[in-house]
């Protein structure tokens, strides 16, 4: 417990139900449906009168769920709590993130968070922290071709796992550009570990001279984290197009300039509804910020099935232990990789423990 002259916060008991209802109620009537489950950390914010002020937590390095009553808006207790918990956070990691409403940009910034982009009217995001997205775009200009005058191509992929289509993509972009920046999805929420993914993403490219890969960091399709509490009035849909908006701002803003990328390549998009809508956002925001988008017609298993490849399948596949189908989708690479580090048995039990296509 920490006190000032106005207020004292409390680290909040996630595991008691009467912490995690005092929370439910403070926040109900100001929008709010807290969810103690998106949270690994809360705290609550009293007068010395034992009046609850505000709430905060966080996720990892993200906050969540800040909220001050109305009446305390204008008081130094949304200050007392960012810091607080920005303190908690910076003793594990070396930034914090916070998702927002724009209108909010002044209050955070005036914390020391930095605004790195927008998709308006209704996010934002910042950062606070020892490193930032120019550490990021260091690493950028570290890996960058020396050829730095050519123009680039760019794809973004999780790969969970590679498959016969994601080669093909990557060939395609390859034979039609002198250099390709491969982004991979850095965030570990698949099935298959970023290493594991970065690993057969490197061995089933290792033919293609001018592809570089990349790790995503916490700047690309980043948005695996987001949270969306505070758009609960608005519609499912309007919500993933402005979090796919919000990845392109930052992709456009901030990294295509250092590799001076001018094209995406991009798969069709027939199985997953959320990726569709990511596709759709792509063609108009790319364009806007001077990028191509190149949309590939995705690989059918055959010439002549008309069934496309896709990492769902082969998740399927292993879970089914569908040999045939395996190697149907996957290039040797891919399956040499899994059966040789074990996997096979091991990515099986997890997929059969939960139902997630990703």
């Amino acid at each position: 417990m920490i006190e000032n002259s106005d207020f004292r916060i409390e680290e909040a008991d996630l595991s008691c139900k009467f912490d995690v209802a005092l929370i439910h109620q403070f926040m109900q009537p100001l929008g709010f449906d807290f969810d103690e489950k998106e949270v690994e950390y809360s705290v609550i914010l009293y007068t010395l009168n034992d009046d609850i002020v505000g709430v905060g937590s966080c996720q990892g390095n993200i906050l969540k769920y800040v909220a001050v009553a109305s009446h305390y808006r204008e008081s130094g207790a949304f200050a007392h709590i960012v810091t607080y918990l920005t303190e908690h956070i910076m003793e594990t990691y070396q930034k914090a993130f916070v998702f927002t409403r724009p209108y909010n940009i002044p209050r955070f910034g005036g914390l020391g968070y930095n605004h790195i982009a927008s998709a308006p009217p209704l996010i934002s995001v910042l950062e606070f922290g020892y490193k930032s997205i120019n550490d990021y775009k260091t690493y950028l200009q570290s890996i960058k071709s020396k050829n730095e005058e050519k123009q680039a191509a760019s794809l973004v992929m999780n790969c969970n796992p590679f498959t016969l289509g994601h080669q093909y993509l990557i060939e395609k972009a390859a034979s039609e550009n002198e250099i390709v920046y491969l982004f991979v999805v850095e965030t570990d929420r698949s099935v298959f570990s970023f290493k594991d993914r970065f690993e057969m993403i490197k061995l089933g490219t290792s033919h293609l001279d001018n592809v570089i890969l990349v790790k995503g960091g916490d700047y690309v399709v980043s948005c695996a984290t987001f949270p969306n509490y505070f758009l609960k009035s608005e519609s499912a849909n309007a919500v993933t197009r402005k979090q796919a908006e919000l990845d392109l701002n930052i992709f456009a803003q901030h990294l295509a300039p250092v590799l001076n990328i001018k094209k995406r390549y991009v798969g069709t998009e027939n199985y997953c509804s959320t990726t569709s809508v990511y596709n759709k956002v792509m063609k108009k925001v790319l364009p806007s910020h001077g990028i191509e988008l190149v949309e590939v017609q995705r690989k059918e298993i055959s010439n002549s099935s008309n069934d496309l490849i896709s990492a769902s399948k082969v998740r399927e596949a292993i879970k089914t232990k569908e040999t045939d189908t395996l190697n149907a989708l996957l290039p040797q690479s891919s399956l040499g990789y899994i059966n040789s580090n074990g996997l096979m048995d091991e990515i099986k039990q997890e997929l059969q423990s939960c139902n997630s296509r990703h």
